[in-house]
């Protein structure tokens, strides 16, 4: 594996768990706003996603980037673990 091919892997990875995360973050703000109150998870969400506050604009929207931004730090440092754990399978 390459450099540059390491560089899609992320790329690839980094889209597609951002993309499921800001997914699954709308479908978990669509629950909150059907489901009763003692079943919202926005007071797990808040130590995790400095500036998130339930049904506010701005708190809509950090949330929104914090979880396309957990994607992405969650790609580019287990795409180099992959990586490194892979060779000696390889062998």
């Amino acid at each position: 594996m390459t450099t540059q091919s390491i560089g899609k892997n992320i790329t690839h990875w980094g889209w597609t768990l951002s993309v499921f995360f800001f997914v699954s973050y709308l479908i978990c703000i669509g629950f909150g706003l059907l489901a009763p109150g003692r079943f919202h998870m926005h007071e797990a969400w808040a130590p995790l996603m400095p500036g998130f506050e339930w049904l506010t604009v701005t708190g809509f929207v950090a949330g929104a980037a914090w979880s396309f931004a957990y994607g992405w730090y969650i790609a580019v440092l287990v795409v180099p673990i992959h990586r490194f754990f892979g060779r000696g399978a390889r062998s």
